[in-house]
Order: C-alpha cells, then sequence, then structure tokens
C-alpha cells in the first residue's frame, strides 16, 4: 500500500522546471486526472487534493483496529463523528468511519483501491455515497458503487454491505433533486441481487407526510441534524445488530 502511495505522490507533485508547487498547480495537476473517453467519471478512481490529509489520517486509524463495523461515503456519513454521535449510540460497537465530506464516487473508489482498509475485515460495512455525483447519469452512479463493493468484497471477504439509497435533499418534494435521487435509488436497488449486499432505502423516513424536508430533520435540506441521526440508526439498527450484536445480546460461548 506504501508503495502505491509513494508512486502516486511522485506523480503528483513532480513538477518541471517550469512549474511551482502552489496549490493552484498541485489543484491543476489532480484535475489532470481524467477518465479515457466514453468512460463515466464515476468508474475512473481518483483522488482530491484537498483530503489528502483526511485520507492519511485515515490510514493512521487502522492501527487502532481491527474493527466490526466501518461506515464509509461523503459529509452525511462523516458528520456522524461530529460531538458524540458514534459513541452515545454505539458504545460498545468498535467502529471506523472513514467517510470525508464531499466525496464522490470516484473518490470512495480511489481511497479504497489505495489503502483505506487494508489489514481489516469488518462484520459490516455501510455505505452511503452518490449525492455529490449530482444530475450524473444514475446508471453510472450504480456502476461506480458496484465497483467499490466489488472493493470491499475482495478486500474484506467477511464483511456484509449495507448499501443505502440516497437521502432525499431539497425541502420541497417536487424539487428536480429529488427526481434525480428516486432514479439513482431505482438502479442502487438492483445492486441487492448479491448475496452480501444488503440495500435500504430509508429515504422516506426523513420526510413529513407531505413529503417535505424540515430543519428539524435536516439543517440544510441535505444533512441530517442530531434528530436525523437518531432516525437513520433506528431504520439500520436491525442490520447491526444481526451482524454486529452487542455483547449483551452475542451468542454465549460454548462450553470448555
Amino acid at each position: 500500500m506504501m508503495f502505491r502511495l509513494t508512486l502516486f505522490f511522485l506523480a503528483l507533485f513532480t513538477v518541471s522546471s517550469r512549474a511551482d508547487n502552489s496549490i493552484t498547480d498541485i489543484q491543476a495537476r489532480v484535475k489532470a486526472l481524467t477518465p479515457p473517453a466514453g468512460q463515466p467519471a464515476t468508474t475512473y478512481p481518483v483522488p482530491r487534493e484537498q483530503w489528502m490529509a483526511r485520507f492519511v489520517g485515515n490510514l493512521d486509524k487502522l492501527k487502532q483496529g481491527p474493527y466490526e463495523a466501518v461506515f464509509d461515503g461523503d459529509s452525511i456519513t462523516d458528520y456522524w463523528q461530529l460531538g458524540d454521535r458514534l459513541k452515545q449510540r454505539y458504545p460498545t460497537l468498535k467502529l471506523l468511519d472513514v467517510a470525508i465530506e464531499g466525496d464522490q464516487v470516484q473518490n470512495v473508489l480511489w481511497r479504497v483501491q489505495h489503502g483505506e482498509l487494508d489489514g481489516q475485515d469488518p462484520k459490516l460495512i455501510m455505505l452511503l455515497i452518490g449525492t455529490n455525483n449530482s444530475f450524473q447519469d444514475p446508471k453510472d452512479i450504480a456502476a461506480g458503487i458496484k465497483l467499490i463493493i466489488g472493493e470491499y468484497e475482495t478486500r474484506c471477504p467477511d464483511a456484509h454491505i449495507l448499501l443505502l439509497g440516497l437521502f432525499p435533499r431539497a425541502w420541497a418534494a417536487t424539487a428536480p433533486d429529488r427526481a434525480w435521487i428516486k432514479s439513482v435509488n431505482m438502479v442502487l436497488a438492483t445492486l441487492s441481487s448479491d448475496p452480501k449486499v444488503t440495500y435500504m432505502d430509508i429515504g422516506d423516513k426523513f420526510l413529513q407526510p407531505d413529503g417535505t424536508l424540515t430543519k428539524e430533520i435536516m439543517t440544510d435540506s441535505l444533512h441530517p441534524s442530531d434528530k436525523g441521526y437518531v432516525i437513520w440508526a433506528d431504520a439500520i439498527q436491525p442490520v447491526i445488530d444481526k451482524y454486529c450484536p452487542a455483547p449483551s445480546a452475542a451468542a454465549p460461548a460454548p462450553p470448555k
């Protein structure tokens, strides 16, 4: 893994005599990593220059493993780490949250391919990703997520994957975002044909009866409030209990 990272940094930061090493220059070189013609961007793994420190920090967290569960995705999952949300909800679960704010599907794909789960084989991986790929072709988004799932299954053969449908966003039920999210989730649901994948669309649980979002549940029409995270946790609790039962609920050890 470190060898792959070394090669990446050499390629990213090696400059010609006429180039500088400014942030603008580094950003330009990362943006130059574009997929070949005809290949959907969601299936071409790329890093983001802004989050390299976060990625390296996630690699450091691996030393505190092994972990029973992993949460992955973008800011919506990343914000589980704000305050005491994780500790309050999962006090006994050895859980690693590797989600990074702003990530798109292809960024998660790159992270997993470059060592994010090295040495780990959790019982459960929860993935929520795709909302930052706004209005891209749902089939392309699903294709990228399928690649991520394949990477999980290769690197963590004993893990079950909880794939979540995109959460609703925008205050009004009639907003264009809602129709796009519905289209994405319809395609994501087909990935549940994989026996190692459980697909859940819990979006309706965040909505009012008329389909609107409120600030009480989604602070900015995208990110859940504390109450929204409770709704989320309650919805997935049966899956958590199945694959990561609490110590008191675990089967007793067989007699010696």
